[in-house]
């Protein structure tokens, strides 16, 4: 199960700095083998706790790759397994030696049963499935043994193919059962041409993934092979592919030079699936989604470059260029069907989710603000360009300009950025000093301070937090808490992810290179430690107010995954405990005592425990009488969670008079904001962290303290 959250470890965007090794010459030609030995090179030099290339390391890696490139045990015989297995003790000797003779094995093997399965599957959906026959199907597929026969194999195939159509014939009823009820007239359609439908939608989606496969190329199943090498160091630790390392910078800094356009290979076609609100293609407005993109030319060349049947990277590699470049589009438009040129004029292009966003709230004729920040983002080649901390000092200063009395800043499922934003928005709410020590293994122990004597917001702050709030997040409710600066509501403990990573161009590493972009490898340097002393690695921030949530149940956090870090501690750093409150204690009592007597709350965490049950039922019918009483009896008792989604507080949310004057020009931004909104207004969570803002009174003695070092 652990393996499950490896999409996770891409979500978690972690702190990225600068770190230099000294070049060496890497001679070998082939550029496989020069990554393998450029990489652990890295690792051994650069790793904070750099483990030994042994048979145990080798066995381990032997285990993750496989389940990386057959994690449902749907291509591989065992007979292909136990060849594989010739290997399990060797791959430590075959990295040393830059040896690449298991990864071309099995890397052939998958190809050759990627090309059987997909006549397989075809076979199976050319023919009805019989929904009479008594079978089930274990979805547990870490307990499924592999196959020994092609038979065997489309049994499996067979199964899953099964699985999947009877859950679509069944939704096509429904809907059909639905219609027909809102319209007498509707034509009704037989259960088998629901059922050949049905089984269309399943090969469809079959087919566009197995063209997504085969689009992929060597090097893309080598970095899985890489990968698989670097995360028995620490699940942080990971290597970018080219086009990984630019979607790893888009997401850091939330920017990118292009269209802004969203694309998909859809068949062989690449289409148009989100157009960026305030992009290039946005102002246009030529654009829509669904649109499908046939040829790309730039403007320095006479002839245009037919993209159809391209893989999806290649041509968003096209599409994307440099600010004020032109780029022509030759597009079939979905409307109408007419084929049209479109020159777009490339810009800048910001993605506004992942920016920091405000709104005010007025609660007993008090004005309190919220910030949701979803993850602490910044520029890698420069920071002095837009940042979460310089952003959310910005909506600090407009929410202060209406009157807030009280903040709640929004961390949950923030999976973290960079540690300077952390010191410098932790800056804005104290005087000074330490913000989080930080422990490398080369450079020994640090602490990085906030060393400006000013306060932007001396008000009363709460922090809300859950299971996703990791690493730069965990920093700075920790400071908070430990500064008792802020009331910290959420889970019983954050992701408990105590560690910092640094992206290691690659390509700096070496003297010369004839291969092109190696990529960059995310590699985890430093530990960090709360200013008490105490690390967050594993343990994670305990809430002052614990509050129940969907992930309550569910193994999420730093300590699930495999090879995390140990939790340690170190000496307590010198700070000074906030004394602008009067009645910090008081207040955490009171929310704890409403969050008790909270019918909302407590239904949310029947639902937690629900959902977990839910989770660990692996087996289900494939007969249609059975599947349908399952899924009925299951939908019955889901009904009495529906209160949870029809909850609504008394509270509205509304936008600075900022973004107000946007919306005139902007009705996506305001469409977005508008569902924000309305998703506060049910948030019981952010209505709890506004009650205990207007719970807390504040020391006026120490807001003339500070309103006196600021003049």
């Amino acid at each position: 199960m652990k393996r499950n959250y490896k999409i996770l470890v891409l979500v978690l965007l972690m702190a990225a700095a600068s770190c230099s090794f000294t070049t060496k010459t890497f001679n070998d030609p082939n550029k496989d083998k020069l990554l393998i030995d450029l990489i652990t090179y890295v690792l051994e030099r650069g790793h904070y706790d750099a483990k030994s290339v042994d048979d145990n390391f080798s066995k381990e890696v032997y285990k993750d790759y496989l389940a990386s490139i057959d994690p449902l045990r749907r291509f591989f015989y065992e007979d292909d397994v136990k060849e594989f297995a010739a290997y399990e003790n060797k791959i430590d000797d075959q990295i040393k030696n830059k040896d690449l003779t298991f990864f071309d094995l099995t890397h052939t093997k998958l190809l050759e049963r990627t090309k059987e399965v997909r006549d397989i599957y075809r076979e199976i959906l050319a023919e009805p499935f019989d929904y009479s026959e008594e079978e089930d199907i274990n979805t547990d597929y870490e307990e499924v043994e592999y196959v020994n026969t092609r038979e065997d194999l489309k049994e499996r195939w067979r199964k899953q193919l099964k699985f999947t159509t009877l859950s679509a014939f069944y939704d096509k009823k429904q809907d059909q059962e639905k219609s027909l009820k809102n319209d007498p007239e509707f034509k009704v359609k037989s259960d088998e041409e629901l059922e050949k439908e049905a089984r269309e939608s399943t090969l469809t989606s079959m087919e566009e993934y197995f063209d997504f496969t085969e689009d992929l190329d060597r090097q893309d199943y080598f970095s899985v092979y890489i990968n698989a090498i670097v995360e028995e160091f620490d699940p942080h630790t990971f290597y970018f592919a080219p086009q990984e390392k630019d979607r790893f910078d888009i997401a850091m800094s939330g920017k990118l030079e292009g269209i802004g356009a969203r694309l998909q290979k859809k068949s062989d076609y690449i289409t148009i699936v989100e157009i960026i609100s305030g992009g290039p293609a946005w102002l246009t407005d030529k654009l829509a989604e669904g649109d499908v993109i046939l040829k790309v030319k730039q403007e320095d060349e006479k002839e245009a470059v037919n993209v159809v049947g391209m893989r999806v990277d290649d041509a968003v590699k096209l599409i994307k260029g440099p600010k004020d470049s032109k780029v022509t589009l030759t597009v079939k438009k979905k409307v109408l069907g007419n084929i049209e040129e479109i020159t777009i004029v490339r810009d800048v292009v910001e993605i506004e989710e992942t920016y920091a966003k405000s709104a005010l709230v007025r609660k007993n004729d008090r004005e309190f603000g919220v910030i949701n920040l979803p993850k602490f983002y910044f520029n890698m080649e420069n920071y002095n360009e837009r940042n979460a901390a310089s952003d959310v000092k910005q909506e600090i200063i407009r929410l202060k300009k209406q009157g807030m009395q009280g903040l709640v800043l929004d961390l949950r499922n923030n999976g973290g950025g960079s540690l300077k934003t952390v010191v410098d928005i932790a800056g804005l709410f104290i005087e000074k000093g330490p913000i989080v020590q930080v422990k490398s293994k080369e450079e020994g122990q640090e602490i990085l301070e906030d060393k400006d004597p000013s306060i932007l917001w001396d008000g009363p702050l709460v922090i809300l937090v859950n299971e996703l709030s990791a690493s730069a997040s965990e920093i700075l409710a920790a400071a908070m808490q430990d500064y008792k600066r802020a009331i910290i509501i959420g889970s019983k403990q954050t992701y408990g992810k105590g560690t910092v990573q640094n992206v290691i161009d690659l390509n700096q590493t070496v003297r010369s290179n004839e291969y092109g972009d190696l990529g960059a490898l995310k590699l985890t340097t430093q530990k960090f430690y709360r200013v008490n002393g105490g690390s967050t690695q594993l343990e994670g921030v305990k809430s002052d107010v614990v509050v129940p949530d969907r992930y309550s149940y569910i193994d999420i956090g730093e300590k699930d995954y495999e090879n995390p870090l140990p939790w340690d501690q170190i000496d307590a750093a010198k700070y000074k405990i906030w004394n602008g409150y009067i009645d910090y204690e008081e207040a955490i009592q009171k929310s704890k005592k409403r969050m008790a007597e909270s019918a909302q709350l407590n239904l949310i965490a029947e639902n937690a425990k629900w959902v977990k049950d839910q989770s660990s039922d692996d087996i289900y019918p494939l007969n249609y009488t059975a599947y349908v009483a399952k899924r009925e009896a299951t939908q019955e008792e889901a009904k009495r969670f529906d209160a949870i989604s029809g909850y609504t507080s008394n509270l509205t949310y509304e936008s600075l008079p900022y973004e107000v004057q946007l919306y005139a020009n902007d009705t996506i931004l305001k469409e977005k904001r508008d569902r924000w909104h309305k998703s506060l207004t049910s948030d019981v969570y952010v209505e709890e962290a506004i009650n205990v803002l207007d719970d807390i009174k504040v020391n006026n003695i120490q807001k003339r303290k500070v309103a006196t070092i600021k003049n």
